[in-house]
């Protein structure tokens, strides 16, 4: 077992971890602290301002948006699709809009790019408040938040352990999982279908294709939590929501450094024992890029697969004749799977930065301007689907975005489909599911949208 506590290596290249001191740790929560209550602030005052003078914006902070996005989003796309925020960035609404940005390469995902004048009153640390520690997480930014060359060389390291064909090769162990999960469930009645089958049939397929030891499952739940929370933009994240996702952060390479250490030593047929030995033209990870990578690979690996299928699963009840209609016709599991993607969408948004001016439905969009995009407005955008509000399993043309698109498209979508395929079939085969059967909570999330728990009761059928 690798102690998630244990001292980093020292010899560890721009990935090891110091402990933050205390004084700092207080320091940044009130400089946090102070900055989330003044940008909240700012977005209610300037959200009623708009809508006393008949205009409605995006307020992430909005209650109602948080609650019922879906509402807002359907009045945003019909009165005011693009605009700018008083928050300093532009909101983008339609799958269009959407689209455009995503698959043009003047788009990108660095947010070092984004022109700090334009964003600085959203930055929840101010450079001159950074700490050595802050720096060194900026250098270590995994793929998902660069650009080529270093994106190109650092997703292809990865990528082919997530080819179709590979996937594929794991129908059998995710279905053994299921099985086991839904045999555990069956014998006792009333369960959590997200704690008890969405949360940990991605992460154990995920660790054990790391490599990452079973007794140390448990121990980094709360880390990769905080870290999914942490993917929220900067200005969104209150105090404490910035000091658990340092701590995860801390945490998790404290923890990777150690099991890369051994890995070293004594390497294996995992993923992380390929990606230490790999070499793609003579090009390897850094120890820090190693660490990233590992972490992305862990989190992103589960979270958005535990929404989909805990969502997924929820929306089904809500439609009983869609629950039949799978139920009794598996060949239409890859469009259901497809459509949940659509309907519930665990990523709501995500964010680009011009790095050349681009001109998207009439609006020039400048170098370092940053774009949000509002991806779960999009996949219900009424130019693109024949009913968006109308849950449908079947449909057939579905060019949704809940993997993005372009350079940045989801590393395991095909792993995610296979996952979320697998378990809605099992337990939709062998359970009737009644419910929801307590009260219904979303995690405080608004990138990676899901159910916190699901309460039901299961009966065999």
């Amino acid at each position: 077992m690798v102690d998630g506590r244990a001292a980093a290596d020292p010899a560890v290249h721009d990935g090891g971890a110091a402990n933050v001191p205390a004084s700092d740790e207080a320091r940044l929560a009130a400089v946090v602290a102070d900055r989330y209550a003044e940008v909240q602030d700012r977005a209610r005052r300037a959200r009623d301002r708009a809508e006393a003078a008949g205009t409605l914006l995006w307020d992430p902070f909005d209650p109602a948006w948080r609650e019922d996005p879906y509402t807002v989003y359907a009045r945003l796309r019909e009165t005011n699709p693009v605009h700018r925020s008083p928050l300093g960035f532009w909101v983008f609404t339609r799958h269009a809009d959407c689209l455009t940005i995503l698959r043009d390469r003047r788009s990108s995902s660095d947010a070092r790019l984004a022109d700090p004048e334009r964003l600085s009153s959203l930055r929840s640390i101010h450079p001159a408040d950074q700490t050595g520690v802050d720096a060194v997480f900026e250098e270590m930014a995994p793929f998902l938040f660069r650009d080529p060359p270093d994106h190109t060389r650092l997703r292809g390291l990865v990528q082919k352990a997530f080819t179709p064909r590979v996937v594929e090769s794991l129908r059998g162990r995710i279905t053994e999982l299921c099985t086991e999960l839904v045999d555990d469930m069956l014998g006792r009645g009333r369960v959590d279908l997200v704690s008890d089958y969405a949360y940990p049939l991605p992460v154990q397929v995920i660790v054990e294709m790391l490599g990452v030891p079973a007794e140390d499952h448990a121990t980094f739940r709360d880390w990769s939590d905080a870290l999914a929370r942490g993917l929220d933009p900067d200005f969104l994240l209150p105090a404490d929501a910035v000091q658990q996702r340092l701590a995860g952060i801390l945490n998790f390479v404290q923890y990777f450094a150690s099991l890369i250490n051994e890995r070293r030593q004594r390497p294996g047929e995992d993923l992380l024992s390929r990606l230490i030995t790999a070499e793609e033209e003579g090009q390897v990870l850094s120890q820090g890029e190693l660490i990233s990578t590992c972490i992305l690979l862990l989190v992103a690996g589960h979270e958005t697969t535990v929404n989909l299928i805990g969502g997924g699963a929820l929306a089904l009840m809500e439609h009983p004749g869609q629950l039949a209609r799978l139920r009794e016709d598996p060949s239409v599991g890859r469009t259901a799977v497809e459509e949940l993607l659509r309907y519930v969408c665990p990523v709501q948004l995500t964010g680009r930065i011009a790095i050349e001016a681009m001109e998207v439905s009439g609006v020039t969009v400048e170098p370092g301007d940053f774009t949000m995009l509002l991806i779960g407005s999009a996949n219900r955008d009424p130019a693109v689907f024949d009913e968006p509000e109308v849950l449908d399993i079947g449909r057939s043309e579905n060019p949704h975005l809940g993997f993005g698109f372009g350079l940045h498209h989801c590393l395991g979508a095909p792993l995610a489909r296979l996952e979320s395929q697998i378990a809605l079939d099992e337990l939709l085969r062998r359970a009737d599911v009644h419910g929801p059967v307590g009260p219904l909570v979303h995690k405080e999330n608004i990138v990676l949208r899901g159910l916190e728990s699901l309460p039901v009761e299961l009966t065999a059928r």
